[in-house]
């Protein structure tokens, strides 16, 4: 299908579902999933977004002042993972421990609301890696109308230029439990020095980043096209100074670059 069949295949969609509420993160994807399904539906949209250590008070603000300015219905819930039984032992199924507690807590605010659906974010190349958190969407009925419309990530990226969408070219982002290596212990200290770590490379213009944790070592990934940036003058000396003053014991550059995903790698 082109494009634009694709979007017109997710804006019958939506119609057709007529009532819903958008699991919203304000990251690239579920910021046009809830843009185009408000542009339609109107007040028959909220959204709704989940706080909790592992998502960044910027990406909640981003969410807040998102709907403040779209009129948009919008509800926050505390979802903390870390109090999920064996969500901090960090297992290969985390983000479906993660996901199933979460839409619980949506489902809890739609029956209340007589909403009879449910909205994800996912697109279509999820489709092709390690996502056991779609395991939980599965089981809740939950729908994915992007993924429904075959969208991929670059064409929702095109979409939202197109409507004027400040997130058209905003960096990929997942919770900041994806940064941990499966079965090392997770817990609210390792996420503040994540999250902290993050927000210095952000702060400082690079565009894509992720910074893993692996004990007290934190490994870097950001663009290729960025390492000579990361590498000039004293800047590498004052990054691995401040991710230390975090709790690092070292601070190293992965030579391979961002990947999405890249933790599935250890996976036997």
């Amino acid at each position: 299908m082109s494009i634009i069949e694709k979007k017109n295949a997710l804006e019958k969609y939506l119609l057709e579902l007529g009532n819903i509420a958008v699991a919203f993160s304000a990251g690239v994807d579920s910021t046009f999933l809830l843009k185009t399904a408000h542009d339609l539906l109107g007040d028959n949209v909220i959204a709704v977004t989940a706080r909790s250590c592992s998502f960044p008070e910027r990406e909640l603000k981003e969410a807040v002042l998102f709907c403040e300015k779209e009129g948009i219905k919008h509800i926050i819930c505390d979802s903390e993972e870390l109090s999920i039984d064996g969500f901090c032992n960090n297992p290969k199924n985390r983000c479906y421990l993660c996901k199933k507690e979460l839409f619980k807590k949506i489902r809890q605010i739609t029956d209340e609301r007589n909403i009879p659906y449910i909205a994800e974010g996912s697109n279509i190349d999820d489709n092709g890696d390690y996502r056991p958190g779609l395991i939980a969407v599965d089981e809740f009925g939950i729908k994915s109308p992007l993924r429904y419309a075959e969208l991929t990530k670059d064409e929702i990226r095109k979409l939202s230029k197109e409507v004027g969408l400040e997130t058209w070219n905003k960096q990929s982002f997942a919770c900041l439990s994806s940064r941990f290596v499966y079965g090392e212990r997770i817990t609210e200290e390792k996420f503040s020095m994540v999250d902290k770590a993050e927000q210095k490379l952000l702060d400082l213009g690079f565009h894509q980043v992720r910074v893993r944790i692996h004990g007290k070592l934190a490994r870097i990934e950001i663009l290729p096209d960025e390492f000579t940036k990361i590498l000039a003058g004293d800047l590498a000396q004052s990054l691995n100074e401040q991710l230390q003053s975090l709790g690092f014991d070292y601070v190293t550059l992965d030579l391979g670059g961002y990947k999405t995903g890249s933790m599935n790698k250890t996976m036997k």
